[in-house]
């Protein structure tokens, strides 16, 4: 069963040059070889990453690392200051996530219209907190902050992105 699978080559006489270019394979009646592969390409339209202000220092995964420490820390230790190293995790970790966000959608790499108008949101909520409005106030103000942010949010991609609403 080996055997007939496979195939028997002609030998070549010692003073056989194999052909150096296509077109001399081509004349010669030669097989041509293969062309070598190409490096896979980008899908139409992809781009790289945007780079970050400081360069190749990698602030973002080390304020991200920092938070999870701390929150990690603040956990186990408990007490007043156990619950100050947990809002303080909290707080770097959403922190360098909204750099990186802020980057990557203003650079026109990925929307993310719809996580930034829900930051804007939330901060209109808590200006509600601050200043005592009734539950209406809060609710109409946070949910009119969120709409008028994600349109606004989505048109800037779209001019950075080509006219793209989402990538």
């Amino acid at each position: 069963m080996a055997s007939s699978a496979r195939r028997r080559r002609k030998r070549r006489s010692a003073e056989y040059q194999p052909p150096t270019t296509r077109r001399e394979a081509r004349e010669a009646g030669a097989p041509v070889p293969p062309r070598p592969a190409r490096a896979p390409s980008r899908r139409r339209g992809q781009r790289e990453r945007p780079p970050s202000p400081w360069g190749s220092f990698p602030l973002v995964e080390l304020t991200i690392l920092l938070g999870l420490v701390l929150l990690l820390v603040g956990f186990f230790m408990g007490g007043t200051r156990g619950i100050a190293m947990l809002i303080a995790g909290i707080s770097l970790g959403s922190l360098a996530a909204l750099e990186l966000t802020l980057r990557e959608h203003f650079y026109g790499y990925r929307s993310h219209s719809t996580l930034l108008a829900g930051v804007v949101g939330v901060v209109v909520l808590g200006l509600g907190f601050v200043f005592a409005w009734s539950q209406t106030v809060k609710l109409g103000a946070g949910v009119g902050a969120f709409l008028v942010s994600f349109y606004l949010f989505r048109e800037a991609f779209k001019r950075r992105s080509g006219g793209l609403g989402w990538r």
